[in-house]
Formats: structure tokens, C-alpha cells, sequence
């Protein structure tokens, strides 16, 4: 052998050896990554059941490298369900297939997609209103959150160890965002920042006065005793009012649901009577045209309901 044959020689065990060298370290930073991924994900409220196996783990770790997928994600740490983001896409394509194949066999082939788009925009809707609804039971718990941190400011306690009291003592979601809360704060994080990012969590008037008297008088200083007592009789009494406010808007909120379902209504009795009439009405444009205009009044019907029973307390 002569000497470009030599340097040829090493020159191409070099570039192996650093090629191995090269995946290895890609794996083991990878796996350490998905490692620190599952840590985040425990300790920002995946609930009493992180620790249980998870459905599709495949999926959810392709999905939460997506834009979609983070919005997800987002999305259900807001909400409380106990659901990856893998495990909520598989199941909402799941029922999209299962109402277009039901859509497209009880009524006629034009309703599957149309299905299919209600189910994605009814799992969207689902989720505003778990999110809403966990608002709700927080806001349900303020009076007692501030409370707790008088009597705890009171006796001479700091902010921080307030916090971690009151997450103690109280029970979900309360309970669970408090905790989450004095975990940020033990990890060195600021109050401002730590309660600011609370009240966008779960945005409520109620919770950003909480939040508003909390960081002044961290920054001020001074007793907050006073202001956190006269703020939760004032959390009180709110909380009267909304109970009062949602009691008397039921009948509207029921009203807005029984409008599309008597649409729905309207087509199956439509079809069971004479089969087959929604598959000729549309198996032609004009008949397409006037099925998707019916139902864009319904949904106007639905949302204009909806919004004349809306009132902010």
C-alpha cells in the first residue's frame, strides 16, 4: 500500500468512529430531552394519573412537535383533563371518521363532511368549556383562597409560604394552580411573574384583583391583612351574583341548544318519512346551496342566542 492509500484508510475510519460517536450522543441527548419533557409535563398538572401508562405515546411525541400539537397542549393544561395531547387528536379523529360515515349513511354523502367539521369545532368547544368551567370553580374558591392568606399573613408568614399553605389546605383546581405556583417560586421565579402568569391562565376580573393586591403589597410592602379580608367579603358577594346571574340565564343557554337540534331533527324526520330525499335534494347545486344556507341560519340563530344571554358580572 502506498501512502495515499493509507491516509484514504484512516481517514475513513476517523469519519466512522466520529459518526457512531455522533449518534450516540444524538440519542442520548434526545432521550434525556424526551426525560425532561415528561418531568415539565408531570409537574404542570397532568394530573393524579402522569404516573399511569400512557395511550399513544408515539403519537403525542410527533404531535407535540408541531404547531398544532403545542396548541394543544396548551390548551388541556388550561382545562384539567387528565389527556396528552397525543391521546385528545386521536380521539377527535376518531369521532370526526365515526359522525362522517353516520352522517353520510342516515342522511345523504354531502352531510359526512359537514359532520365532520361540527365534531372538530364541537371538540374546540369542548375545550373552552372545561377551561371555562374550571374557571369557574376557581373563581368559586377565591373567597377562601384570600382567606387563607390573610390569616396566613396575619401570623407572620411570608407571601411565598402563604401560597404553599393555602395550596395545601385547599382542594382542586384551587389546590393544583397554587401548588403549581409555589413550585415556581421555590424554583426562583418572581411573584409578579409567577401570579401574572396565573390570572392569564385562568383569566377572571376576580382573580386579577387578587392577583393585583398580592403584587403591590410585595412590592410596597406593609399589612395586607386588612385588604385581603375586605376582599374576600367582596369575593363573596360576587360570587352570589354570578350564581344568581347564571340560575336566571339557563333558560336562555338551553334555548340556544334546542335550536340546532331541532334542525337536526327537522332532517332526520325529513328522511325517515321519505327516504331518500335529502340524497336527491342534494344531488344538485342549487339544492347544496340552499342545505348549506339553512344551516349557516342555524348556527347565526345559535350564536346570536348565545350572545344575548352573555353577561359579564
Amino acid at each position: 500500500m502506498n501512502d495515499p492509500t493509507l491516509l484514504a484508510l484512516g481517514a475513513t475510519v476517523l469519519t466512522g468512529t466520529l459518526a457512531v460517536a455522533g449518534v450516540q450522543t444524538y440519542a442520548s441527548g434526545r432521550a434525556q430531552r424526551q426525560a425532561l419533557e415528561d418531568r415539565l409535563t408531570a409537574d404542570l398538572g397532568a394530573g393524579a394519573g402522569a404516573s399511569r401508562g400512557r395511550r399513544f405515546a408515539g403519537v403525542d411525541r410527533r404531535l407535540r412537535r408541531t404547531r398544532l400539537g403545542r396548541a394543544i397542549h396548551l390548551r388541556l393544561s388550561a382545562t384539567g383533563l387528565d389527556l396528552t395531547a397525543g391521546e385528545f387528536f386521536v380521539y377527535v379523529v376518531s369521532v370526526v371518521v365515526a359522525l362522517w360515515l353516520i352522517a353520510a349513511a342516515t342522511l345523504a354523502p354531502f352531510f359526512g363532511p359537514i359532520a365532520g367539521v361540527v365534531a372538530v369545532w364541537s371538540a374546540v368547544v369542548f375545550l373552552n368549556w372545561q377551561r371555562q368551567k374550571r374557571i369557574e370553580a376557581f373563581i368559586a374558591q377565591l373567597p377562601d383562597v384570600a382567606r387563607i392568606l390573610a390569616n396566613a399573613t396575619a401570623a407572620g408568614l411570608a407571601l411565598r409560604t402563604s401560597l404553599a399553605m393555602a395550596a395545601e389546605e385547599l382542594e382542586a383546581p384551587a389546590g393544583e394552580e397554587l401548588s403549581h405556583v409555589a413550585h415556581q417560586l421555590t424554583m426562583g421565579r418572581s411573584v409578579d411573574d409567577t401570579l401574572g402568569e396565573l390570572a392569564e391562565r385562568l383569566p377572571s376580573r376576580e382573580l386579577i384583583v387578587l392577583v393585583t393586591t398580592l403584587v403591590l403589597a410585595n412590592k410596597a410592602g406593609g399589612s395586607v391583612v386588612n385588604s385581603l379580608r375586605n376582599l374576600t367579603q367582596t369575593l363573596e358577594d360576587r360570587k352570589e351574583t354570578r350564581r344568581e346571574v347564571r340560575t336566571m340565564l339557563s333558560e336562555v343557554n338551553a334555548t340556544a341548544f334546542t335550536v340546532p337540534l331541532l334542525g337536526l331533527g327537522s332532517l332526520l324526520l325529513i328522511n325517515s318519512s321519505n327516504e331518500g330525499a335529502l340524497a336527491r335534494v342534494t344531488g344538485s347545486p342549487v339544492g347544496q346551496l340552499l342545505i348549506l344556507i339553512s344551516l349557516g341560519l342555524y348556527a347565526v340563530g345559535f350564536f346570536v342566542i348565545r350572545r344575548l344571554g352573555k353577561i359579564e358580572v
